[in-house]
């Protein structure tokens, strides 16, 4: 589908006309600005004008597959990088998955007999000022967790969510946590049932309630693409949804103010061998899609610039190689 520019009768050409698996990219930049506007009604500015400039260009190189159909890799783009940008978080989180599926391989063939299971560990909501205090005293219960002798995982990654309580404004912060454990374990004395797991996690919260954590058998399913698809893409997904970002200017700035500087991603185990924790500095391209740059820097360009009016990344038809910002 095409448009026509305002004020004018030139057709616009779409992204998404020419590359439907680039569709994404529409809705993280429009929720980009929604969440810029939100900032600047908080009285934070810098952080709006830095989001506004987020994104804005898009440089694709043109890679013909086998089949016939062009590829588009992003060969080019300024992103703000802040911590609750829905473009950043969105590209950090293909980051973290496609840096996981890479070494994926390694790991599952040095350790052959291992499974993998999926937990979720919560404690109480809180009040939105005291999140950064309560994730911090999760961080203090996953360290005594780790090390309490029925901890049944040979390596783990763990990643910080936090969702909003629409009734209560408060925050509700949890972790997933993808566990590779010997197959022993479901068959030995050491297997935790849910209400062991969640006596554990009380021990290590010290808490006076019982949390919920839930636990699932990492299993394919018909359709994935790999056998630890569905455990990798519900583990590392976005530290905060996008949805919980929008409508109240406050919540954000103080949300804002209670994540800055907290690690999301954690990785313990025989899974260091194989990660860093460090976070994604490229957000161009994932690890999946390395290419060579000289090899890129041969590929036809298009570009597209963000039109907010229209809400959709254009095609720039007078595009030249010296007008990239």
């Amino acid at each position: 589908m095409t448009g026509t520019d305002v004020g004018a009768t030139v057709p616009m050409t779409f992204l998404t006309d020419l590359s439907e698996r680039d569709k994404p990219w529409d809705e993280h930049r429009t929720n980009a600005s929604l969440v810029s506007a939100l900032y600047s009604q908080a009285g934070l500015d810098q952080r709006a004008s830095r989001m506004d400039n987020c994104a804005n260009q898009l440089l694709f190189g043109l890679q013909a597959q086998e089949t016939g159909e062009l590829r588009f890799r992003l060969k080019f783009s300024h992103f703000c990088r802040q911590r609750l940008c829905p473009v950043c978080q969105w590209r950090r989180m293909l980051m973290w998955r496609a840096r996981f599926f890479k070494r994926l391989p390694g790991i599952l063939n040095d350790y052959p007999k291992h499974r993998w299971i999926f937990v979720t560990l919560t404690v109480k909501n809180c009040p939105l000022t005291d999140l950064r205090q309560t994730i911090r005293g999760m961080s203090k219960a996953w360290d005594r967790f780790v090390k309490y002798k029925d901890f049944p995982a040979t390596g783990w990654i763990r990643t910080l969510e936090v969702t909003r309580n629409a009734q209560t404004l408060e925050a509700h912060p949890h972790y997933h946590v993808l566990m590779m454990v010997p197959s022993s374990y479901f068959s030995g004395s050491g297997y935790l049932n849910n209400q062991k797991w969640r006596q554990l996690w009380q021990q290590a919260v010290r808490s006076d309630y019982l949390p919920v954590v839930n636990v699932k058998t990492i299993k394919p399913q018909t359709g994935d693409s790999h056998p630890m698809a569905r455990g990798i893409l519900e583990t590392v997904k976005y530290g905060v949804k996008e949805s919980d970002l929008l409508g109240d200017p406050h919540w954000l700035a103080e949300l804002t103010s209670q994540l800055s500087g907290l690690k999301t991603v954690a990785l313990g185990g025989a899974i260091k061998k194989y990660l860093k924790e460090d976070e994604p500095e490229n957000l161009i391209n994932t690890d999946e899609d390395e290419i060579d740059p000289e090899i890129l820097n041969q590929y036809p360009t298009l570009l597209f610039d963000w039109k907010e009016y229209v809400k959709r990344y254009v095609k720039n038809d007078s595009y030249r190689e010296d007008m990239l910002e």
